[in-house]
């Protein structure tokens, strides 16, 4: 999504929370997958090992970023692909339009693709009339409930059985009050194999493209990328440059982590090898900036690109998992997002790199690495020397700052709160004007500051 105003986590969190037995219940399904990630990590004693490595592959791509981008086009070329280079998402949906019209092709369907809600493809392809079908279950589901995906691997983590059945009986005609998901998948399964059947192109996104061999990997649970491009013959992959390794060596390291860190598994169900069109068929790539040069040439936020989108971030984040990935109003939400969002939007998403605790569990979970707490800290710091924190921010940092700068005054302000603050009548604490208290208690005020403790036990 593109916000025509700035973003404000803060209150788009606040509906979500306003459904306590929701909240609760997507912070606990979330948390179920991010320990069947440890589970996983746990049972691989190479696990940091391939991290580690993860980490030099991708640093080392995108120092050279230039050249593997010439060599993959120069190899998918020579595989029979046709190469596209796009700046930005007009240009890539400028592309992807004009060869569905040249094939004159009015039904696509379409596998999971972050990029394509990065660019905005659907609505773009729809005022075409072309018919656009997404594919994968949860995407499908978002898609007849009009929504973006709220989890970049979850699209539709947000929404309960019952919110699913009621959706399908309103336009699968299922089974009206009907929420078990074998029946409610098996309607989903015949109405997805009607669209592969009458498909006349299909679209994918792209996992991991290899500069050594022009071939690209495509990673499902489902097998419905498989068939969105087997039946039709005509074949589009919509790629990031980011996505790019240099070697097919170099690709198992990360499909034993992608699956891993995303859903708990040891490898995604389908990972699909591309490399050319099928016979008599024709595969075009298209490559996509949109932004990402830039970010490739920022020294502080270059790291964001090495992500291979598994989400791991999110199922660890504790303000993701309490606010809803629609409360980010970004392609991309939670810690990942956080840092994404404002390299191409500063003063629409300045709200986002303030929805972090800074505990630093999603760098602790990032199979690749990326210092994503640390980022999203030196995110603060440039919002702030752009302008764009809000008055009531700016202005208690400047008077925390001033205290903190005055070591007599700090310990006296502290010795006084210990003392005053569990004597004020609660409603002076916690009203209206205090949005901090609305969902938060202070704890107990300590009998004797740190300082105070540290210098007695020296002493002793």
């Amino acid at each position: 999504m593109t916000p025509s105003t700035p973003t404000q986590h803060p209150d788009l969190a606040a509906k979500f929370v306003a459904d306590e037995d929701r909240m609760h219940w997507h912070d606990q399904a979330l948390w179920f997958v991010r320990l069947k990630r440890d589970k996983m990590a746990r049972a691989l004693p190479e696990w940091e090992e391939l991290r580690e490595r993860a980490a030099a592959i991708k640093a080392h791509t995108m120092s050279r970023l230039a050249d593997y981008l010439e060599q993959f086009e120069a190899q998918a070329t020579r595989c029979g692909a046709q190469v596209h280079w796009a700046r930005d998402a007009a240009e890539h949906n400028a592309i992807v339009l004009s060869i569905l019209q040249a094939h004159g092709v009015t039904r696509v369907v379409k596998s999971k693709s972050m990029l394509t809600e990065e660019c905005h493809l659907n609505p773009c392809l729809e005022q075409q009339g072309i018919e656009v079908v997404d594919t994968d279950l949860g995407e499908r589901i978002v898609q007849l409930a009009g929504q973006p995906p709220s989890h970049i691997v979850l699209p539709a983590i947000h929404l309960k059985k019952e919110d699913i059945g009621a959706l399908f009986h309103q336009h699968l005609q299922t089974e009206a009050g009907a929420s078990d998901p074998k029946y409610l998948t098996e309607a989903a399964r015949q109405h997805l194999r009607e669209k592969f059947l009458n498909a006349q192109a299909g679209i994918t996104g792209v996992n991991f493209a290899i500069a050594e061999t022009g071939g690209f990997v495509v990673c499902t649970n489902e097998g419905n990328a498989d068939l969105g491009v087997s039946l039709p013959r005509l074949h589009i992959a919509c790629m990031g440059i980011e996505k790019l390794i240099p070697r097919a060596a170099d690709l198992g390291v990360f499909l034993r982590l992608l699956a891993r860190s995303a859903t708990g598994q040891p490898i995604t169900t389908y990972s699909s090898h591309f490399h050319g069109p099928a016979p008599g068929g024709e595969l075009h790539v298209v490559l996509v900036d949109n932004g990402r040069s830039g970010i490739l040439a920022s020294d502080d936020f270059r790291r964001s690109l090495n992500c291979i989108r598994c989400g791991a971030c999110m199922n660890t984040c504790p303000v993701y998992r309490r606010s809803g990935g629609y409360s980010y109003n970004a392609t991309i939400p939670g810690p990942i997002g956080s840092i994404l969002s404002p390299t191409r939007d500063a003063q629409a998403y300045a709200s986002l790199p303030s929805a972090c605790s800074l505990c630093g569990s999603c760098t602790d979970v990032c199979p690749v690495k990326i210092d994503l707490h640390h980022q999203l800290l030196t995110w603060r710091g440039e919002l702030r020397k752009r302008g764009l924190l809000p008055w009531s921010k700016r202005l208690a940092m400047w008077g925390l700052g001033w205290l903190m700068q005055h070591p007599r005054l700090y310990n006296f302000a502290g010795r006084m709160a210990r003392w005053v603050v569990p004597c004020l009548p609660r409603g002076l604490i916690y009203n209206r004007m205090n949005a901090w208290g609305r969902q938060r208690e202070l704890p107990a005020m300590p009998k004797h500051s740190f300082r105070e403790l540290y210098s007695k036990r020296h002493d002793q």
